[in-house]
């Protein structure tokens, strides 16, 4: 043992995403919260910008929520007019969630500050490297999902 060094195992990716989420969520949180929102909020909204009109388990999937906290964050937002609920004309039980004027706004808003924070994020990378991390991030996740 006497002079070798053990070296030391390189932190696994799941820790490191992990890690990248939790500093994310952070920053984006201190960016919202003047819009009087929370990250997971500003997540369903940007969710609903790409996809209005769908329903609470859709939007909990796609949001990484459980359908329990979709109904909550959906009660909030509406009653902020963030977003509004309206029958589904194709499933009269199912109510869609859609963004309204005023959540569209608030998204408007703060898009130059969160397009920063994301320009922060991978500064140190050229463009070619932000696309793949971008393609291997997709990959990750659709292997999991």
């Amino acid at each position: 043992m006497v002079g070798t060094q053990a070296t030391k195992a390189p932190p696994s990716l799941l820790y490191m995403v992990k890690q990248v989420e939790l500093v994310v969520r952070s920053h984006l949180d201190e960016l919202v919260k003047p819009a009087g929102i929370t990250a997971l909020q500003y997540t369903s909204l940007t969710v609903l910008e790409r996809h209005d009109g769908l329903s609470a388990a859709q939007l909990a999937r796609d949001s990484f929520v459980t359908a329990q906290s979709t109904a909550d964050l959906v009660r909030s937002l509406e009653s902020r007019g963030l977003v509004r609920r309206e029958r589904n004309p194709r499933n009269r039980r199912e109510l869609l969630i859609l963004l309204t004027d005023e959540g569209r706004e608030l998204l408007a808003r703060v898009a130059g500050a969160v397009r920063e924070l994301e320009e922060r994020m991978v500064r140190d990378l050229t463009s070619h490297q932000t696309d793949q991390l971008r393609q291997a991030l997709s990959k990750a996740w659709h292997a999991l999902s």
